[in-house]
């Protein structure tokens, strides 16, 4: 063999290991953020940014998910979320507000990693994503002014009605409001002010941001209609099954240790305590259904 050949050989040798090496740093696997081995290891639940978990919620949904003076995000399902995702590892959670008709679309196509806004479980929604376990149960509200003659569900014929979309009110109200003419809102915020312009009769909420409404602008809760049967979950894209287990685990902690007991004395001072959620030790003692 003359050296020439030999010089060839070895130079295109090496040209095919720089290649290698170069595809190698380019793969999913050499990726924190990839599917492979590697990136698995350092991202086993498979979030958009490792280490962070990136969260669409609601802005104005008091006590629930709201900004506070500061910008900032507070409420049960926040401090109850970042106590769960603390638990599994993850000390970075970004809220991002998003109109509740886009959110779970949003989660479902990887745009965030949950969704987190005191979303009722339901089989529709679950043909969208997947859910944790639930979490808080309560009711729900047809908010009117105090001079209305609002009173019942069958005085809500020919009325005009507030829902927000995407929600479960408005699924209750399609079905059992039938006479009723729904106007449909991007949050309650600009619903209520409707219903204080008299634009609309009255705003069908839940019962909890029902009550921070009464106080602030005078109006009265006309009808309250129990809701035990969706009760709020983490939604998290469909296939992320490491994901739910880990915050199923967490959440249920926070449960057995007090935790959620005390974020629910915190958030809703008075309001009735659904019994299945808190430690196992004071199951049956609780004011909950």
């Amino acid at each position: 063999m003359s050296i020439r050949s030999t010089l060839r050989r070895t130079a295109l040798g090496a040209v095919a290991a720089t290649a290698a090496i170069a595809l190698a740093a380019c793969s999913p696997s050499a990726s924190s953020g990839g599917d492979g081995d590697a990136g698995a290891g350092d991202n086993p639940y498979g979030l958009i940014t490792p280490g962070e978990i990136r969260v669409a919620s609601l802005g104005d949904a008091k006590p629930y998910t709201f900004t506070d003076e500061s910008g900032e995000f507070t409420g049960f399902d926040v401090e109850l979320f970042t106590d769960v995702a603390d638990r599994i590892g993850i000390d970075k959670v970004v809220f991002t507000g998003q109109d509740f008709s886009g959110l779970l679309a949003a989660v479902a196509n990887g745009q965030y990693d949950v969704g987190v806004a005191a979303i009722g479980i339901t089989d529709e929604r679950k043909q969208t994503v997947d859910f944790s376990d639930g979490y808080l149960a309560g009711y729900l509200t047809v908010m009117a002014s105090p001079d209305s003659d609002i009173t019942d569900e069958d005085s809500l014929a020919g009325k005009r009605l507030g829902v927000v979309q995407g929600t479960l009110q408005e699924a209750y109200a399609v079905k059992n409001f039938t006479d009723t003419e729904l106007v449909r809102f991007p949050d309650n915020n600009t619903a209520i002010a409707g219903v204080n312009s008299g634009s609309i009769d009255a705003h069908f909420l839940d019962y909890e941001a029902a009550k921070e409404y009464a106080a602030q602008f005078g109006l009265e809760n006309a009808i309250d209609i129990p809701s035990f049967d969706a009760p709020a979950g983490f939604a998290i894209a469909k296939g992320k099954d490491e994901f739910k287990e880990a915050l199923n685990d967490a959440l249920h902690d926070a449960m057995e240790d007090g935790t959620w007991k005390e974020l629910y004395e915190k958030w809703f001072p008075g309001s009735p305590m659904p019994d299945q959620y808190l430690p196992s030790d004071e199951q049956g003692e609780g004011e909950g259904e």
